[in-house]
């Protein structure tokens, strides 16, 4: 495992709410008020669909573009305004793993469905804009976030850390993330505990591997290829 592409909110960064609450303000500026029969729709389908494009959200919630645009800008700049207030903070162990995995040898992405000025904020306040060889969002993939396997495959491509997508692993905290990292072609595709969604929707989505927290994939690593090396296996 050459390549490994980790998640960012719920995986390697905590989520706390922060994501619904931004929606709520983005919501609100397009009319749609808290309490209100339309937004608890709108709020069940952006906990269905965590992980994905925050754009493709809110295009499917709002229909026209500009009304989607409004809504995405809104949402980006209430998250902002939420990690410079400093509700922003790692998943415990998770800057330690992303550094034992660096340490094994292993190339590491992080990827998000944020807007990059979101991303660019999350990474300053952690201090982690020198931490992996690359980010990435959406628009740095053509523009096509998760369930799409185009952001696992940009770091393929854009990292030559890998001479196949056998040599990938791919981690998250969404049924989204575990789709991606499955269409990606990746082996080995591990679910963490620590944001969205249970293990029982993470497996249903193609999970190989179902993890407390990002803080154990190091080792899972080592054992899943200690154990292909003794069966003589290609890892």
């Amino acid at each position: 495992m050459r390549l490994v592409v980790l998640d960012m909110a719920g995986t390697t960064v905590c989520d706390d709410g922060l994501v619904e609450q931004a929606f709520s303000a983005a919501a609100r500026r397009l009319g749609v008020e808290p309490g209100s029969p339309e937004h608890a729709a709108h709020l069940a389908y952006v906990r269905a669909t965590m992980g994905e494009s925050k754009i493709s959200v809110f295009r499917h919630l709002f229909g026209d573009e500009d009304r989607a645009q409004r809504a995405n800008e809104a949402f980006e700049g209430a998250y902002g305004e939420l990690v410079d207030a400093g509700q922003c903070a790692p998943v415990p162990g998770a800057r330690e793993a992303i550094e034992e995995l660096t340490g094994q040898g292993r190339t590491v992405v992080l990827s998000t469905g944020f807007a990059r000025a979101t991303q660019d904020a999350i990474l300053a306040a952690l201090g982690w804009r020198d931490l992996v060889a690359l980010t990435l969002c959406p628009a740095d993939a053509g523009g096509r976030g998760r369930p799409y396997p185009d952001m696992v495959l940009s770091a393929l491509l854009r990292t030559h850390a890998a001479d196949s997508v056998q040599q990938l692993a791919v981690a998250g905290d969404t049924a989204y993330d575990m789709l991606s990292g499955r269409r990606a072609g990746a082996r080995l595709v591990a679910g963490v505990l620590t944001g969205a969604h249970d293990e029982q929707q993470l497996r249903a989505a193609g999970a190989t591997h179902v993890l407390g927290s990002v803080a154990a994939l190091p080792a899972l690593l080592s054992t899943y290829e200690s154990g292909a090396a003794a069966r003589g296996t290609a890892p």
